[in-house]
């Protein structure tokens, strides 16, 4: 016979608020507490969602992450704090979650999500809350949740802008329904290169723990086929209608796909097992070898593209500011025969400009390798990091 769950003496006083509702009530304290979540990231969206789930007493919450804190997370990452940058995300993480509710257990799981681990992972646990910030990690979960029938509880966030829906749960569309293909690599910035509002995050973990509290405890109306959309700047709510597409390749009548695939080749992406500096193509130029050409007075242009909000935080001396969005009507402004170098914070933006240029006809340019947070690690502490 299975173990009998109670609640002790101690975990009546810490639930009592919830005790006391009859929507919750000691029955739906104790699916709580045999409740089992898995937690895929412990960033932006991860740190509310970790905290608000230990303290309502899920009684077995798995963490996914194999990052370490750094003081751009502190902005938003409210679990981690000060003391913890350069520790593992896990570490601090559970740190946290066992301060708050030390009746919670709490799985490590110190890996990236991939094709080859995800089902057993994924398997122990009744609810998965996507807490990431990439393409094929989504669409990798939702794979990994329709083939082990799991609701997935998504959130994304940018900018100002969030959205939250409950996936794969009784019938309901899948992430592959809402978006059947990622966008081309590049189209859509990351945070860390478009910027995410601190406080917004918060708002939709928090969505996002709600409806996975609202699922352990079956009441309420869960955001399945309603896509909720936050914007911050007119602090508005909508509500989009979501359908299940019937002709689907995961979840639809005539299924194509009955395996996990390669998520990072489905998405155009390289394939990389942690953080990395993007890789690029031959033409890339290291930040140590534009400062050596700097030094040796050569004739070439350093072309910062990224937005003059990001120039005024910090720049390379003698760069020209010409952003990406503006570099097609701006071309007479460079010589299609001298050499370029472009760059902007991490590369990726700079890689654009390399190749639209290229296209242009400019046959001497490069991309700095790793942008201006690389040429603050390797050549010049001084310029500021964001």
């Amino acid at each position: 016979m299975p173990e009998e769950v109670n609640l002790s003496k101690e975990e009546i006083l810490r639930y009592s608020r919830h005790l006391i509702m009859p929507e919750v009530g000691m029955e739906g304290q104790l699916k709580l507490k045999q409740a089992k979540v898995l937690l895929v990231g412990t960033g932006g969206l991860g740190a509310p969602l970790g905290m608000y789930l230990a303290a309502a007493g899920v009684g077995r919450i798995g963490l996914v992450d194999f990052d370490v804190v750094d003081f751009t997370n502190l902005q938003r990452q409210v679990i981690h704090g000060t003391k913890d940058v350069g520790k593992k995300k896990l570490d601090s993480a559970i740190e946290t979650m066992s301060d708050i509710n030390p009746y919670v257990k709490l799985d490590r799981h110190e890996v990236a999500l991939t094709s080859e681990n995800a089902l057993e992972i994924i398997r122990d646990y009744d609810i998965v809350v996507d807490g990431t910030d990439n393409f094929p990690t989504r669409y990798l979960v939702n794979d990994a949740c329709v083939l082990l029938n799991k609701p997935n509880v998504y959130g994304s966030i940018f900018r100002f802008e969030g959205q939250a829906t409950v996936f794969a749960y009784e019938g309901g569309p899948c992430y592959r329904c809402l978006y059947p293909e990622p966008p081309p690599p590049g189209l859509v910035p990351s945070c860390a290169e478009g910027g995410v509002l601190g406080i917004l995050p918060g708002v939709i973990g928090l969505i996002q723990a709600t409806e996975t509290v609202k699922l352990i405890l079956g009441i309420g109306q869960p955001l399945v086929g309603r896509l909720l959309l936050y914007d911050a700047l007119g602090m508005k709510f909508r509500e989009l209608k979501l359908r299940k597409n019937p002709e689907c390749p995961m979840c639809g009548e005539h299924r194509t796909i009955t395996q996990l695939i390669d998520y990072q080749e489905f998405c155009g992406m390289p394939h990389q097992e942690g953080p990395q500096e993007p890789v690029y193509d031959t033409s890339d130029i290291e930040p140590a070898e534009v400062k050596a050409k700097q030094d040796r007075g050569d004739k070439f242009t350093l072309v910062d593209v990224r937005e003059v909000h990001e120039f005024q935080i910090c720049r390379i001396p003698g760069s020209t500011l010409i952003p990406l969005g503006e570099l097609q009507k701006r071309l007479n402004e460079l010589d299609p025969e001298s050499e370029i170098v472009a760059h902007c914070k991490m590369g990726g933006r700079s890689a654009k400009a390399v190749d639209f240029l290229k296209q242009q006809g400019y046959k001497k340019v490069r991309n700095m390798k790793g942008g201006i947070l690389a040429w603050s690690d390797k050549v010049d502490p001084t310029v500021p990091k964001y």
